[in-house]
């Protein structure tokens, strides 16, 4: 396994342009398959999940074309069903959470789907039901091989319905979305997650001629239709990747310029980052953090400690919390991080506790952190990434210490962050990746 060997203390200086947004990735992605013509995508991330999925769509026998860097062409007019029997389909879906995305579009398409068990992260039992729920609620059926941990799903003759979602699950939404818009009359979902990639999700949809209203909202409402054409889509800069560099700035005193972040798309990420004390100023598009040798976390009015926590959209996304809660080890201040979603999310705060952080691990949901303005800053050590936004967490915090750190398992932090060694090298960072 690779690791990275990161050198802290360095100021970094300069401009960065987000990726494309991971999370949107894997559902677009997945909606190629709802179409025989040609489906163009641009600023897609150079990252392991997104890479195995379209290496998993090109199996299934998707023409795969690589326009650009961030540029593919995908056609899925000769899409091999016989495929999803085989032994290296059910291995490659397992080891990759987004594929359960795939299933709507074959229970949309050509009403049957196969799937075992999906991977991902280690944070905690994240449920399928919601996704099983839709797909019944229009009358797929299912089976399940205990045996061999296998779904076998038959979905001919989807017909719209009424439905309420158990929770407001964005990819359980994508999901479903997915499988009714080809699906026999009306379906209303309730509940439905709303965030900025279910919108790009829906927006894409319809210029692909589905019927989908009430797009941006927890209530949409899609009209079935026969069949859907091509089209031509660019995903949002990620919005994760955009936090985690406001945060990295604030670390390790740093001036940057974060490029075309859509801003207006961020909701309340950064305000958020405002009242943990960080200064940052919104320039058209561009998000411009100035070097701050201290920064003062917010009370709440009544001047007790301030509560971040996450929820649904549009509330704070699950996937910042690591970065708050690293960001504030050098705060002035104290403040309770909430992780409400998933349970083993923040297990990874014993390595910054190693490295000197006074941080309180209240709960599996719950962390206090006491920021002592930098009086007592981090020293490197050595420590493994247990997934994707706990270790660039971690690499955060091993910027701003003093010393040098050793960052094992890297291969979680690839899975979300293209070329995040190189990147921010460029901007005076001293990242090197060691096997």
């Amino acid at each position: 396994m690779a690791s990275f060997r990161v050198k802290g203390g360095n100021h970094l200086k300069g401009e960065i342009i987000p990726q494309g947004a991971k999370n949107e990735a894997l559902q677009i992605l997945c909606a190629v398959l709802l179409t025989s013509e040609e489906v163009t995508i641009h600023k897609i991330p150079n990252i392991r999940d997104v890479n195995k999925l379209i290496e998993l769509l090109g199996d299934m026998g998707v023409k795969v074309t690589k326009l650009g860097p961030e540029s593919y062409s995908f056609k899925a007019d000769q899409v091999n069903l016989g495929y999803l029997e085989t032994e290296d389909f059910l291995k490659k879906a397992s080891s990759l959470r987004g594929s359960v995305m795939i299933l709507g579009p074959l229970l949309a398409r050509f009403g049957t789907g196969k799937l075992s068990k999906p991977g991902g992260d280690k944070i905690g039992r994240r449920r399928m039901d919601t996704h099983f729920f839709g797909f019944q609620k229009l009358g797929a059926k299912f089976k399940y091989d205990s045996k061999n941990e296998i779904f076998h799903i038959d979905g001919k003759n989807l017909k719209g319905c009424y439905m309420l979602l158990d929770e407001a699950s964005v990819t359980g939404t994508a999901n479903i979305l997915m499988a009714a818009v080809m699906a026999e009359g009306r379906t209303t979902i309730y509940n439905a997650a709303c965030e900025p990639y279910l919108q790009q999700l829906c927006d894409m949809l319809n210029r692909m001629g589905a019927k989908i209203s009430g797009v941006g909202s927890n209530l949409l409402t899609i009209e079935g239709v026969e069949k859907l054409g091509g089209t031509e889509h660019k995903m949002l800069p990620d919005m994760i990747e955009i936090g985690s560099f406001i945060g990295l700035a604030a670390m390790t005193e740093s001036e940057i310029t974060i490029k075309e972040a859509q801003v207006h798309r961020l909701g309340i990420i950064p305000e958020t980052f405002r009242r943990m004390g960080i200064k940052l100023e919104i320039r058209g598009d561009d998000i411009f953090i100035p070097a701050q040798k201290h920064y003062e976390i917010e009370t709440f009015i009544d001047g007790s400690i301030l509560t971040v926590a996450d929820a649904i959209w549009p509330g704070f996304t699950p996937d910042l919390l690591s970065i708050v809660l690293v960001t504030a080890t050098q705060a002035k201040g104290t403040v309770l991080v909430h992780q409400k979603m998933f349970e083993s999310r923040l297990f990874f705060v014993d390595k910054l506790i190693d490295m000197g952080a006074q941080i309180i691990l209240c709960d599996p949901h719950r962390a206090t952190v006491i920021g002592l303005d930098r009086k007592y800053p981090l020293k490197g050590i050595r420590m493994t990434s247990p997934d994707i936004r706990a270790g660039v967490s971690l690499l955060i915090a091993a910027l701003s210490a003093t010393g040098t750190s050793i960052i094992d398992n890297i291969e979680q932090i690839d899975r979300g962050y293209q070329f995040i060694d190189e990147r921010l090298n460029a901007l005076g960072a001293e990242i090197e990746r060691i096997s």
